[in-house]
C-alpha cells in the first residue's frame, strides 16, 4: 500500500466529502484518517484526508486526476505523498536550543523530514552541524550586504529544492522579497510575554517586571514582523523565586518545544490556511 495525504480548502457546500471519497473509491483507495473543519464565520470548508492506494502513483499525477473534483467545487487542494521526507533549511544565529532540538529530532526519527542544511551569519553552530553530518553555511551579514546574504540563502533554497525554511532564533528581519520568496514555506519562532518585552535580553526584561506567564510563538514568515497566521503555542507559568537566567532556560525549553510541533505540523501536511489564520488539524 501507498501513503498519500489530500489537503484541500473551498467554499462550503453540500456534497464534498461525497464527491471526495467517491474520487477515492474509484481508484481503490482506503481513508486511514480524515478531519474536517467548516469554518461558518467565512463559509470555507477545510479537509485532510490521509489515505492508501493499492498501487504506487506520483503525487503530481494524482493531483491532476482530482483536477476535475477540485475545479467543481473551487478547491485549492493539492496531494501529497506522505513518506516523502520534507527537505530543511535552518538558519540560526548565536543562540542554538531550537537549532540543537531539531537536530536532535531529526537524528532520532522523531520528525520526518531530511535537514539538509544550516545556515548561520555567525560560526558559532558549524561544531554542532558538523556532528550531525549536516552541511553548515557561513553568511555574515551588515546592512550594506543584506541584500546578497539573502539572495545566497534563496540559491541555496532552489539549489537543494528546499520544502521549509525554519528560523531557528535566525535574529535578522527578513526583507519583503525575501518573505514573499518564501511565502507559506518559512516558520519563524519567538518568546510571547504578557506584556511584551522587545530588543535585547527580553526574558532578563520580563525578570524585572515579574511576569508571570512566558511563552513561545511559532508562525509563518510575512513582510509584518511577527504577525504572520499562528501555527503552534504554549505557556509556562513561572514565579517571584526564579532568576533571569531560570526563565531564560524555561523560555528556551518552550520555544524549542513550540518551533518542533509547527515543523510536525507543516511537513505532516496538517496546516490550512485560513485568510490571516491557519486551520491546524491534529
Amino acid at each position: 500500500m501507498n501513503d498519500y495525504i489530500l489537503t484541500l480548502s473551498c467554499p462550503d457546500r453540500i456534497g464534498i466529502v461525497h464527491s471526495v471519497t467517491g474520487w477515492l473509491l474509484s481508484l481503490h483507495g482506503n481513508i486511514i484518517d480524515a478531519q474536517q473543519f467548516g469554518d461558518t464565520e467565512v463559509e470555507r470548508f477545510f479537509l485532510r484526508v490521509h489515505f492508501k492506494l493499492p498501487e504506487h502513483h506520483d503525487a503530481d499525477a494524482l493531483e491532476a486526476r482530482f483536477a476535475p473534483v477540485a475545479e467543481k467545487f473551487e478547491m485549492q487542494a493539492r496531494i501529497y505523498d506522505a513518506k516523502r521526507k520534507a527537505r530543511l533549511l535552518i538558519l540560526a544565529s548565536k543562540q542554538g536550543h531550537c537549532l540543537n532540538d531539531l537536530l536532535f529530532r531529526t537524528h532520532s526519527g522523531q520528525l520526518n523530514v531530511d535537514v539538509v542544511g544550516v545556515v548561520s551569519n555567525h560560526n558559532d553552530h558549524a561544531g554542532m552541524a558538523a556532528a550531525h553530518n549536516v552541511p553548515f553555511h557561513h553568511f555574515p551579514v551588515t546592512p550594506e550586504t543584506k541584500a546578497e546574504q539573502e539572495a545566497k540563502i534563496l540559491d541555496l533554497v532552489e539549489s537543494e529544492k528546499i520544502d521549509l525554511v525554519v528560523l531557528a532564533r535566525y535574529m535578522q528581519i527578513l526583507s519583503p522579497e525575501m518573505c514573499k520568496a518564501l511565502s507559506g514555506r518559512a516558520i519563524n519562532i519567538h518568546h510571547s510575554f504578557l506584556p511584551s518585552f522587545k530588543g535585547a535580553r527580553p526574558y532578563h526584561q520580563a525578570h524585572a517586571r515579574g511576569v508571570k506567564i512566558i511563552g513561545a510563538t511559532a508562525h509563518y514568515v510575512t513582510s509584518d514582523l511577527d504577525e504572520g497566521p499562528i501555527i503552534e503555542q504554549d505557556i509556562e507559568r513561572v514565579d517571584h523565586a526564579m532568576s533571569a537566567q531560570q526563565l531564560t532556560q524555561v523560555g528556551s525549553d518552550v520555544e524549542s518545544l513550540v518551533l518542533a510541533r509547527a515543523v510536525r505540523s507543516h511537513v505532516e501536511h496538517r496546516i490550512l490556511l485560513n485568510e490571516n489564520r491557519t486551520v491546524v488539524f491534529r
